[in-house]
């Protein structure tokens, strides 16, 4: 019997519906793991700065309590270590060398043990528990891993096959909201990342990036991560901080990450007889090192060191060896193996370093400031796009674009000429290398059985 023209319409109608929700539903998934990394981001900032203002308010609540952090410093890093080692393989350190890897990895489980929604929960509580207990770490390099890790997540329950390009678009957002700076995201994506262009992730990146920010800016409201700055070069001396900022903190960006990469696996070396306790040892001690110089420094060197680069954004000088003593905390804090970023560490040494500059060349703070963040983290991170749009959008200082452009591009030439390896793609081939050999110990075991 033949179906009637009323009733064929609304089958093939019902067909195009179910049809096309198969086809949507990734994509819908998709959007909900880009607004779940926006969401997750601000609560992992207010979380981080609760944790920042506990561990103040314990060291300067008494008479003696600024000694307090030669035993809760040491402690929780060991802590920290322990828990990184045993619960949370690969959460150590910033978190983005581990995205880098996982886009190298072709091999699902390989990329699973350094993007997962557990090691992102690790993440999270551990980088808290650090900036508790004093560290000179950051929350921004974490996010990206735990947007990575969200993204990844949400490939495998959308059924998506595109795993390269949504760890991309999960960094990116990551970047994204943790700095509340869209452009950089999209040009870390490209440039750190990635380091090509990649034009079939360039609509999932931009995707994930306006839905992670806009979440973002639902809870957090929009602002600006350093404030409103409006300043430019007036005279002579200021244009000499371009080219003193440039080389200077390139030069001393190539030193961090020189030595980083080469103590890093000086380390790794030493520590493999028995990995966990002289680790955690090792953590105990560099936690020790980082609270003798906060009680040294005053309590400046603890934490992300956002208060000090922002008050020198301000136009508030530092004291002239800050920037010395918080690369030195920042430095023992990496090493140490505890998870934590150092993007927000870095532009406060960078800030210290440009108000060092500033008040010996006899120049305005604020610009010094501005300059020295830029010359000094792309100097560490290799990557002048990435920057530039960062510090200009942290700050929107856009009456000085052309000299941050020229600083960020110095401070490039000057490390790549000292330190040949980016940090981060450095440090990812420990966790290509180290992927690999967990695969092929499964696959010896399995053939053994």
């Amino acid at each position: 019997m033949p179906i009637p023209y009323r009733n064929s319409r609304l089958l093939r109608r019902s067909r195009v519906i179910w049809g096309s929700f198969s086809l949507w539903r990734p994509r819908l998934v998709f959007w909900c793991g880009a607004v779940a990394i926006g969401l997750v981001s601000v609560g992992f900032a207010r979380l981080a700065d609760f944790a920042q203002k506990a561990f103040a308010a314990l060291t300067t609540s008494g008479e003696w309590s600024f000694l307090l952090p030669l035993v809760l410093s040491p402690l929780g890093f060991m802590l920290s270590a322990f828990l990184a080692i045993r619960l949370f393989p690969n959460s150590q350190g910033s978190g983005i060398p581990q995205a880098i890897a996982a886009r190298h990895l072709r091999e699902e489980e390989d990329r699973s043990r350094l993007l997962s929604l557990r090691i992102a929960a690790g993440k999270i509580a551990l980088t808290v528990l650090g900036l508790f207990c004093g560290a000179s770490i950051g929350r921004e390099g974490p996010t990206v891993q735990v947007g990575a890790s969200i993204m990844l997540a949400v490939a495998r329950f959308g059924g998506m096959a595109q795993a390269r390009g949504l760890i991309l678009a999960g960094s990116a957002a990551g970047i994204a909201a943790a700095f509340n700076t869209p452009l950089a995201g999209i040009v870390f994506a490209i440039e750190e990342m990635s380091r090509t262009y990649e034009s079939r992730a360039n609509g999932l990146v931009l995707t994930a990036v306006i839905l992670s920010g806009l979440a973002a800016l639902g809870l957090a409201g929009s602002y600006n991560y350093f404030g409103e700055t409006s300043i430019s070069p007036a005279g002579l001396s200021d244009w000499g901080l371009v080219l003193v900022c440039g080389i200077g903190g390139g030069a001393l960006g190539a030193g961090f990450s020189g030595f980083a990469l080469h103590f890093g696996q000086r380390i790794r070396r030493w520590a493999q007889p028995q990995p966990l306790h002289r680790m955690v040892a090792l953590a105990g001690i560099c936690g020790l090192a980082v609270a003798a110089i906060g009680i040294v420094s005053g309590g400046t060197t603890f934490g992300t060191g956002y208060e000090q680069a922002r008050g020198a954004v301000e136009g508030h000088a530092l004291p002239l060896l800050f920037f010395i003593e918080k690369l030195a905390a920042s430095f023992l804090s990496m090493l140490s193996g505890i998870p934590g970023g150092i993007f927000a560490p870095s532009l406060a040494v960078g800030a210290g370093f440009g108000s060092t500059v500033g008040s010996l060349l006899g120049t305005s703070i604020a610009l010094a400031a501005i300059l020295g963040m830029t010359g000094y983290f792309s100097g560490v991170v290799q990557a002048p796009m990435t920057a530039f749009v960062i510090i200009l959008e942290m700050t929107g200082d856009h009456q000085a674009v052309i000299p941050i452009m020229s600083v960020a591009m110095l401070g490039y030439i000057t490390s790549r000429i000292l330190a040949r390896e980016p940090l981060y793609h450095g440090l990812s081939r420990v966790f290509i290398a180290a992927a690999v050999r967990a695969r092929r110990a499964v696959e010896r075991e399995e053939a053994a059985a």
